[in-house]
């Protein structure tokens, strides 16, 4: 059960080490773009290459997944990003029960954008979590975890990738354990965790006065939605690189054009430079491109 790229990885996993995949339960086709033509999840597009028959269940609660599910008689259910909540009846299905790929250490991170706030955080560490899944979220015993570094300017598109595949290794790994009786059930620490809630365009807007460490994992965590944002000559721009800059004794929020983008001064008296942007209706593109065909009127 999955729906984004980032369960891709963990599905080709299964289907490499040789299981039987019974069914393959992913979100219904999504209307997307101006036609609004329906499109496929990633994980239904990978699934019909390989024959594997598909699901997309409207509602888990209505008794119509249950059903198939009771038809199919998984042994086992690897939840990766699927996006539903399993009911207990679900939980309570298949004889090892049902496992998920959750892109944290947990108990820290649990919830629907784990990837971006370790990096909006300013996390160096973070990784994957094999685990039971009970009826809270995220909240079940740990069969399996493997730790990453977060890379100096590695963005949350970036790391999602490295995660997926990192996340299927685990899997892989978990699986012969889970049949011969040998998994650990590590119960989370509660005193510990914390919630990475869903991401919306309010996190994009970016305060200046903040230390230019910050708007980096700003701007870093918000890849490839919503993006982190600011003004540039009163006109917004969606901002996708920066690197760090110099000292700087000008206010924060002031702007100078150099040569590698768009420098701006940070709170804490260091810049960053905008390398990548993107202006409203158009590509993104490098930010000292974008400053040829619109020179810099104004400061700060």
């Amino acid at each position: 059960m999955g729906t984004p790229d980032f369960a891709v990885a963990s599905l080709r996993r299964l289907v490499e080490d040789g299981h039987e995949v019974v069914g393959v339960f992913t979100q219904p086709d999504k209307p997307k773009n101006r036609g609004m033509k329906l499109t496929f999840s990633p994980v239904k597009e990978y699934a019909l290459t390989q024959d594997l028959p598909v699901y997309q269940p409207l509602k888990m609660r209505d008794g119509e997944a249950l059903g198939i599910l009771r038809e199919l008689a998984p042994e086992l259910i690897v939840v990766a990003a699927y996006g539903k909540i399993l009911p207990q009846e679900i939980l309570d299905l298949p004889q090892y029960g049902c496992i998920n790929v959750h892109s944290s250490l947990l108990p820290k991170y649990r919830g629907a954008a784990p990837i971006n706030w370790a990096i909006l955080n300013g996390e160096r560490i973070t990784g994957v979590s094999i685990m039971y899944m009970v009826a809270a979220l995220d909240a079940g015993d740990v069969i399996r975890t493997v730790s990453t570094e977060i890379g100096e300017h590695e963005d949350a598109a970036a790391l999602t990738e490295r995660l997926a595949e990192l996340g299927a290794q685990a899997l892989s790994e978990a699986i012969p354990t889970l049949a011969d009786g040998t998994a650990k059930r590590t119960p989370q620490d509660e005193s510990a965790f914390t919630y990475a809630p869903m991401l919306d365009r309010s996190l994009s807007p970016i305060d200046w006065t903040r230390s230019a460490r910050e708007i980096d994992c700003q701007v870093r965590g918000l890849i490839p939605w919503p993006c982190a944002a600011t003004s540039v000559d009163g006109k917004s721009v969606k901002v996708y690189e920066t690197l760090s800059g110099e000292m700087t004794a000008d206010a924060p929020g002031t702007m100078h054009a150099v040569k590698r983008g768009l420098s701006v001064a940070c709170g804490d008296g260091r810049s960053l430079i905008i390398t990548q942007l993107q202006a409203e209706g158009g590509k993104r593109m490098a930010a000292a491109d974008y400053l040829r065909g619109h020179p810099l009127k104004t400061n700060g």
